[in-house]
């Protein structure tokens, strides 16, 4: 390699860190002139880099994005990262990316020095990952939700539970995080009042707003730690709830506010919700009555307690 092929890929590997570079401090990593910055900088615009120049004593060179994709300059512990990454990537449940995820990983490969190559395959071999066998969520919503994580913006959405029936939501997200196979969107219901997570292949039309989210505290460290049932209490009191109700599944799911997978079928003719919730016990009370059918009570004092002074309540309006 030429010493100026060796210089615009050292150039190269500089500008893709985000931050803007002063042409003297460009010049004095790359240990040539000022001059010399600036024609490597026309050589790597005519070869498709978009560079851009801010002018100014707080100016300098940084890269952008472009409309087509020019080769990036990655060390070795990127190369090894990306490589890694890649091949856990496709294993998830994300569909259609198993197969790019394959085609990147062997372009990366051919082009890695023999070094890099056995590090990869170590490491490879190394980490076990199991193919998703489970629904792919559509690329497409799973872009739009992290965009509106990113950008702080509520969103409303359709959503199909365990049962299969649709309900239309109004969150607030705060993260996307996957676990096991499955990807899912950690938001705050406005309608429900309560934190959920959703599964992204359930996901339908997620549809931005516009509207900022009001800053509110996660009851866990992040994302991934609410989708794996780390929460906290901070200052929203928890109760367990264990509650069998003589009705099928496909007619409840959806009406009480639970959280992923906490209503399964206990046979044809009934379910059985269990959770640990922070919403209003007497919402769960007034929701669980509106039914119209039996339901009995296993575990949670406060919706027991809820459920007498509703009682209590009616029989006060019947009396004579």
């Amino acid at each position: 390699m030429t010493d100026t092929a060796a210089r615009l890929l050292r150039l190269l590997s500089l500008l893709q860190m985000p931050r803007e570079w002063p042409g003297s401090e460009l010049a004095e990593r790359l240990g040539v002139t000022d001059r010399t910055v600036r024609r490597d900088v026309d050589r790597l615009r005519e070869l498709g880099y978009p560079v851009v120049a801010a002018m100014g004593a707080t100016g300098g060179y940084r890269l952008t994005a472009g409309s087509a994709l020019p080769p990036l300059v990655l060390d070795e512990d990127e190369a090894v990262a990306v490589a890694v990454g890649l091949r856990v990537a496709a294993g998830q449940a994300v569909a259609g990316i198993e197969d790019a995820c394959v085609r990147a990983l062997t372009k990366l490969e051919q082009v890695l020095p023999a070094k890099l190559r056995r590090r990869v395959r170590v490491v490879g071999a190394a980490v076990a990952v199991r193919a998703g066998t489970g629904p792919a969520v559509d690329p497409e919503v799973l872009t739009n939700l992290a965009a509106a994580v990113s950008n702080r913006e509520r969103l409303r959405l359709r959503y199909r539970d365990a049962a299969g029936v649709q309900s239309r939501r109004h969150v607030e997200p705060v993260g996307v995080a996957a676990a096991g196979k499955r990807w899912y969107l950690v938001a705050y219901d406005l309608d429900r009042e309560a934190w959920r997570s959703f599964r992204a292949d359930r996901i339908e039309n997620p549809q931005p707003t516009g509207v900022r989210i009001v800053a509110r505290r996660l009851p866990a460290a992040d994302a991934a730690e609410f989708v794996g049932g780390n929460r906290t209490d901070w200052g929203t009191p928890e109760y367990r709830v264990d509650v069998t109700i003589d009705a099928p599944l496909r007619r409840v799911a959806g009406r009480l506010g639970e959280s992923v997978d906490a209503l399964v079928a206990d046979g044809d003719t009934a379910c059985r919700l269990t959770e640990t919730r922070d919403d209003d016990p007497e919402w769960l009370a007034v929701q669980l009555i509106s039914l119209g059918v039996r339901f009995r009570v296993s575990e949670s004092p406060e919706l027991r307690t809820r459920l007498r002074q509703l009682a209590g309540r009616v029989a006060s309006a019947l009396e004579e």
